[in-house]
């Protein structure tokens, strides 16, 4: 039975919190999988996505990182636990193809289309956690952090490069418009 809109009650709670600095955060592959849209909604920050993410969280940040890597349930990389990803190799930046099993962000879409727009060859790919780990650099997007570099892959040290200050730089600028 769907609810009651005259019975239901509603809570809306604000966190305030500080923009952290874009010092870099390090990530690793996750053991645990994003759902398909077949078996859950995921076209939206839905409550029924945060258990997965939270255990996937809690599991890295219990090996030391602040983040990690999750693939979908195909196997191909699809974002973080909290953000989506980006990787630049040879000169091209990737980002997942959004192919219905991640919420491919706001930020996301406005990162790909700003670098897009300034020249840059960025693109939807499907990718592999083999790509990750041969990229020249990798940054992250989201609402909470915007554009922030990953300075640690598993064992692998990582620094901000210019794709990564190239699209902080855009997206400030247009923030800020």
């Amino acid at each position: 039975m769907p609810p009651d809109p005259d019975s239901t009650r509603f809570c809306f709670c604000i966190y305030e919190a500080p923009l952290p600095e874009p010092t870099g955060i390090a990530i690793t592959r996750s053991p645990f999988a994003k759902p398909l849209a077949v078996t859950m909604p995921i076209d939206a920050k839905a409550g029924c996505l945060y258990p997965n993410n939270a255990r996937a969280l809690i599991e890295a940040r219990a090996r030391g990182f602040d983040n990690c890597l999750l693939c979908d349930m195909l196997g191909n990389v699809a974002e973080l636990a909290t953000a989506n990803v980006f990787m630049a190799k040879d000169g091209v930046v990737m980002t997942p193809i959004a192919n219905g099993t991640f919420l491919s962000g706001v930020t996301r879409r406005r990162v790909l289309a700003l670098l897009g727009e300034d020249g840059v060859d960025a693109r939807e790919a499907t990718l592999g956690f083999a790509d990750f780990d041969s990229a020249d650099e990798i940054f992250v997007v989201g609402n909470y952090r915007k554009v922030t570099p990953v300075r640690r892959i598993d064992a692998r040290d990582l620094q901000p490069g210019p794709f990564f200050r190239r699209a902080r730089q855009l997206y400030w600028e247009f923030a800020h418009a």
